[in-house]
C-alpha cells in the first residue's frame, strides 16, 4: 500500500523509506474499481481477499528474516506461515468487499462513502482481534501532505477512512456515464481541497509554559547483531560492555537505552554491575531509561523499562529493580511475545528466547523528570494508540514526551525499520507530543510534536544520538475521544453504514 516505498533506489522520483500517498490511493481505487463492477459478492470476497493478501504479504515479508534467519524456521514452512497470516487476515477484507458489492448504494457519494466504511471496518477488525496486527494499514501513508493536520482530529484511521473516501469516490466517478461528469469533478475538487488542508494549523498544541527549556537527551544505539545478542560469550559481553560504558559517559539529562539493551535480568548481571547503574544515577542532574527484561521462572517475565534518577536528599538508594521506576510492556508480539494458546508446538520449532512474557497494565504512569513526563512504549506498543490514548484522560497526568525503545533487529535492514518510523512519526501527529526513540539497530530519532525527524543515527550503526526534544501539554482532539472512548465511534461509523445500505436496500 505504498508506505513506504520498499525498493533500495529512487524511482521515478518516489525515495526509498518514505511513504507514497498517491500511490496508496491508486490502488484503492482500482480495487474500488473492480469491485464495482463484480457480478456477486462471491467475486468481490475473492477479489478484496487477494488483494488483502498481496497487500499485506509485500507489507510484512520481513517476517522470513525473523522467522528463518534468526528463528532457525525451515524457509518452505516460513512462507507458509507468512502466507498463511495475510490470508487469515484477507478474511476481513473479503468480508469487507463482500458486503459492499451485496449492500451498496447506488448513488455514486454514499457508495464511495458505503466502501470506505466497510475499508474502515476491515482495518479495525485486524487492529482490535486476536490481540492485534494493524502493521501496514493505509493511514500511515498519508503520513506528510495533508495528514498533518487531520492526523490530531481523527488519527490514522480515521486517514484510512478518508483516503478510501476519496480513491472510491474518484473511481466511481471516472468509471460513471459521461452524463454524470458532475461527480467526476466533485470527486477532483474534494480530492483537491484535502491536498490544501496542510495549510491549516488545526489540533495544535502549545508548550507549556513550565516545559519551556527543551531537554537534552542522548539516545543509544548499539547495534548488537541479532544472532549474537542473547549469546554469552558475544552479543551479550559487548552489550553490557558497550551500554555499561555509554550509560556512565553519556551527557544528555536523559539516557535512553533501547528494547533489552541489557539482555539479562538484573539478578544475571556481573557482580557490581547492577550497583554501578543504580551509584551512577543517584545523584546530580542525569536521568535515564533503560530496556531489559525482568522477573523469574516463578512469577514470569515481562518486557520492561526501568528508569533511574537522583534520589532526594536523605533517602536512602534503593537495591531492588521493583523499588525504582518500572513500566512493564502491555501489547505483546504474537509468536515473539506471548504464545496463543494451542501454538506451543509452533515456537518449538523455532529457537526465538523467552517467547512468553507477562502483560502489563494499560495507561501505566509515566516517568516524571525536570518536569516532564516521559511515557515509555516498547517496540510496535507505537501501532495502538488508542492504549497510548489512555495516559491522556486526565490532562494534568498526560505524557508530554513519548519514549519508544525498540529492537528491529529481527527484521534485519530492511523497510520495518521505514515502517516503524512512519507509524512513531504519526502518533507525534496524533497527541501533538514529540517521540524520541532508541533502538538497537534504527530508527533511533528524535520526532518533534509536528511528525517531524529533527535528529537521527544512521541505522545500522553503532552510536549515541545527542539533541534536544521539547515536551509539550495541551490535548489534541483525537487523544481527548480516543481517551475516553477507543476505537468504538469508528466503529460505530463502519456498523451505521452498513445499517443504512441494508435499510435503504430494503426500501428500494
Amino acid at each position: 500500500m505504498a508506505w513506504p516505498f520498499p525498493f533500495g533506489a529512487s524511482v521515478l522520483g518516489l525515495v526509498p523509506g518514505q511513504p507514497v500517498g498517491w500511490l496508496q490511493l491508486l490502488a484503492l481505487a482500482l480495487l474500488a474499481g473492480q469491485l464495482d463492477g463484480a457480478k456477486n459478492w462471491r467475486r468481490g470476497a475473492w477479489l478484496g481477499g487477494l488483494f488483502a493478501v498481496a497487500m499485506q504479504c509485500a507489507t510484512y515479508w520481513w517476517l522470513f528474516i525473523s522467522l528463518h534467519v534468526y528463528g532457525g524456521l525451515a524457509a518452505p514452512l516460513t512462507v507458509l506461515a507468512i502466507v498463511l497470516l495475510a490470508a487469515f487476515l484477507g478474511l476481513y477484507y473479503a468480508a469487507a468487499s463482500a458486503l459492499f458489492v451485496a449492500f451498496a448504494p447506488v448513488q455514486t457519494a454514499w457508495r464511495a462513502l458505503f466502501f470506505a466504511a466497510m475499508w474502515l471496518l476491515a482495518e479495525l477488525a485486524r487492529v482490535k482481534f486476536f490481540t492485534g496486527f494493524p502493521w501496514g494499514e493505509g493511514g500511515y501513508a498519508h503520513v506528510d501532505g495533508w495528514a498533518r493536520p487531520l492526523a490530531a482530529w481523527v488519527g490514522v484511521h480515521g486517514l484510512t477512512f478518508m483516503a478510501a473516501s476519496v480513491a472510491a469516490w474518484l473511481a466511481f466517478s471516472l468509471l460513471a456515464p459521461r452524463t454524470r461528469w458532475r461527480s467526476a469533478l466533485a470527486g477532483v475538487l474534494a480530492s483537491a481541497a484535502i491536498a490544501w488542508l496542510p495549510v491549516f494549523n488545526v489540533g495544535d498544541v502549545e508548550p507549556d509554559p513550565a516545559l519551556i527549556r527543551p531537554m537534552s537527551v542522548t539516545l543509544l544505539q548499539g547495534n548488537i547483531p541479532q544472532d549474537e545478542k542473547f549469546v554469552s560469550g558475544t552479543g551479550v559481553a559487548t552489550a553490557l560492555r558497550w551500554y555499561g560504558e555509554q550509560l556512565q559517559n553519556a551527557t544528555g539529562a536523559l539516557v535512553v537505552a533501547p528494547e533489552t539493551a541489557l539482555p539479562l535480568l538484573p539478578q544475571q548481571l556481573p557482580d557490581g554491575y547492577w550497583q554501578a547503574l543504580q551509584a551512577r544515577f543517584a545523584s546530580g542532574d542525569q536521568a535515564a531509561l533503560i530496556g531489559l527484561p525482568l522477573g523469574d521462572f516463578n512469577t514470569g517475565y515481562s518486557n520492561s523499562v526501568l528508569g533511574f534518577k537522583p534520589v532526594p536528599a536523605g533517602q536512602p538508594v534503593p537495591l531492588e529493580p521493583l523499588a525504582l521506576y518500572r513500566y512493564d510492556k502491555h501489547h505483546l508480539v504474537p509468536f515473539g511475545e506471548v504464545i496463543p494458546p494451542g501454538f506451543h508446538w509452533f515456537i518449538r520449532l523455532m529457537s526465538i528466547p523467552l517467547g512468553d512474557f507477562n502483560r502489563g497494565a494499560v495507561g501505566q504512569p509515566s516517568f516524571a523528570w525536570q518536569g516532564q513526563r516521559l511515557a515509555p512504549n516498547i517496540c510496535y506498543e507505537d501501532l495502538f494508540g488508542e492504549e497510548l490514548a489512555a495516559r491522556f484522560v486526565d490532562g494534568r497526568q498526560a505524557p508530554t514526551i513519548f519514549v519508544n525503545i525498540s529492537n528491529i533487529g529481527w527484521f534485519g535492514n530492511t523497510v520495518a525499520i521505514d515502517q516503524h518510523l512512519q507509524i512513531s512519526r504519526m502518533r507525534a501527529l496524533e497527541f501533538g507530543r514529540p517521540m524520541i526513540r532508541s533502538t538497537n539497530t534504527g530508527a533511533t530519532v528524535i520526532i518533534n510534536r509536528r511528525g517531524e525527524v529533527t535528529h537521527a543515527l544512521p541505522r545500522h550503526t553503532r552510536g549515541a544520538l545527542s539533541g534536544d526534544v521539547q515536551g509539550r501539554s495541551g490535548i489534541t482532539p483525537y487523544a481527548w475521544w480516543a481517551g475516553r472512548f477507543g476505537l468504538w465511534p469508528l466503529w460505530a461509523l463502519g456498523l451505521a453504514a452498513l445499517g443504512l445500505a441494508l435499510v435503504s436496500r430494503r426500501r428500494g
